[in-house]
């Protein structure tokens, strides 16, 4: 439990020493966040086999206070789950990072802004206390206005501020929900409110709550209709920023918050429930259909995200067993395979110069690692068999018509048509057809790039052995049951001692 508080202290002081020491010193800021995210990932290994093997969650009493005044941070499946996720995506975009930053000035400040939205994400899973996972969510979120306007030209400006302002607008949301949850429990404890609610009933004051924070984190996850930020922001912003945001920050952050919040704190009511579905079906196919009329890369794959997190909301909504452990799946999938796409399109613009599909073309031969690479993403994100995407996605669609809910189960599988048609349209214009006389010179991108890219193909093909009943049992079983058992979460509040 002690190691627990390095999780948050790792990557913050690794922002602060990288601002002071690592002006003029790229190599040595490749090499000292490349450690830092390594360790992390480590860090988040050893606590998924340490969840397993515990039969209560690890807490953490921040200065050894216990409640009602202390602050707590909490490891249990779900935790694990999203740590283990959050910090191997990182480690990956950070390898990619060391040659695709080269174009860019100041590359410290890059990598102490990345060092900062990752401790803000670490800090959103692990914390136990409703403020501070509001005030971790604003310094990851900060940090990701910055990196997306990264590169200071007038798109990315234009975009980074888009995403400000409806990154604030969420935030006031959010904590205006957490100021009136305050006056009626006298607690920013989850596990102590989730103890009050289920004592106390759910009444208008937590439903009024309930739509702040559905709006709230609603934007921050870019559901429809709440999603108008993404598409410009994703594009704008460096290949490995929009790698983060679309592979993890959205999905982790603002399902995660979603998820922890309504079936932790509140429990999932019928209501809440059926609201979920609702906006899970309506991304997935208005995602779906806005992407296929993209000629821009990084746009096209914007609106993918919206609807790929379609696919997770759906899931979450119905609620079953099997449902929430399609919707986990499919979230570490498009992590894997989002960011993978992301990844490609930054290697391809590194490469040619542009992402518009229209100047593209016949990239097969001159680039076959971007390639093959983003034709094994392209596979899993499509649901093609055995590629790791089909699972979830079948998932997703037997918990709907197990369930009964056969006109979402319908509404998935044309989501899923969608995908093949936009993902289809990026391979044909990108990697098909005759070679543009402009790209005739071109070469693969740099070994640290192609790294990255070439392990994250191997998961979206060999990711489904994470269904296998072993790998099941220590990495996606614990996250399900935390989510299952809903408000059983609020046991946590009686065992943190109330005296220091």
């Amino acid at each position: 439990m002690q190691l627990i508080p390095l999780l948050i202290i790792l990557p913050l002081g690794a922002a602060f020493f990288i601002s002071l020491a690592g002006k003029n010193r790229d190599k040595l800021c490749d090499i000292f966040s490349i450690v830092i995210t390594f360790s992390l990932f480590a860090l988040s290994l050893f606590f998924v086999f340490n969840a397993k093997n515990s039969a209560t969650p690890l807490i953490y009493k921040v200065g050894g206070w216990g409640l009602p005044g202390g602050i707590i941070l909490v490891l249990d499946g779900l935790s694990v789950f999203m740590l283990a996720v959050i910090n191997f995506i990182a480690f990956i975009i950070n390898i990619f990072s060391i040659d695709y930053m080269k174009k860019f000035t100041d590359k410290y400040k890059f990598y102490t802004l990345f060092m900062l939205m990752l401790g803000g994400m670490n800090g959103v899973v692990i914390t136990g206390d409703i403020f501070n996972l509001f005030v971790f969510y604003e310094v990851a979120s900060i940090a990701s206005y910055a990196l997306v306007a990264f590169g200071t030209e007038k798109e990315e400006l234009e975009a980074s501020m888009k995403y400000t302002v409806m990154g604030v607008v969420g935030s006031l949301f959010i904590l205006l929900g957490i100021a009136f949850l305050y006056a009626y429990t006298s607690t920013l404890n989850m596990a102590e409110i989730a103890s009050l609610l289920a004592q106390n009933g759910i009444n208008s004051a937590a439903i009024f709550v309930s739509v702040l924070f559905l709006v709230g984190f609603g934007i921050k996850s870019a559901i429809v209709p709440f999603h108008a930020w993404l598409p410009d922001a994703h594009p704008a912003a460096p290949a490995p920023i929009s790698a983060m945001l679309s592979g993890i920050f959205i999905k982790s952050l603002g399902v995660y918050t979603l998820c922890r919040i309504f079936y932790n704190v509140f429990g999932a009511s019928s209501t809440l429930t059926h609201l979920f579905m609702f906006l899970g079906a309506l991304s997935i196919i208005v995602g779906g259909v806005l992407a296929l009329g993209q000629s821009d890369i990084k746009r096209l794959l914007g609106y993918s995200s919206i609807s790929q997190v379609g696919y997770m909301i759906l899931g979450f909504g119905i609620g079953s067993p099997l449902a929430i452990a399609g919707a986990l799946l499919h979230l570490v999938n498009h992590s894997v395979f989002k960011s993978l796409l992301f990844l490609n399109a930054g290697s391809l613009e590194y490469a040619t110069g542009t992402r518009n599909l229209e100047q593209l073309g016949g990239l097969r031969t001159k680039m076959p690692v971007t390639s093959a690479t983003s034709l094994a993403a392209s596979m899993s994100i499509s649901g093609i068999p055995p590629f790791a995407g089909f699972f979830s996605k079948l998932l997703i669609i037997a918990a709907c018509i197990k369930s009964g809910y056969i006109g979402y189960g319908i509404i998935a599988i044309i989501g899923a048509i969608f995908t093949i048609s936009y993902i289809l349209k990026f391979q044909k214009y990108t990697f098909f057809g005759q070679l543009k006389e402009m790209n005739k010179n071109i070469r693969e991108v740099p070994i640290l790039m192609r790294i990255p890219m070439i392990i994250l193909a191997l998961i979206c093909v060999f990711g489904a052995l994470l269904i296998l009943p072993k790998a099941a049992d220590t990495f996606l079983r614990p996250a399900e049951e935390s989510l299952s058992k809903g408000t059983t979460y609020a046991d946590l509040a009686s065992q943190v001692s109330y005296e220091k």
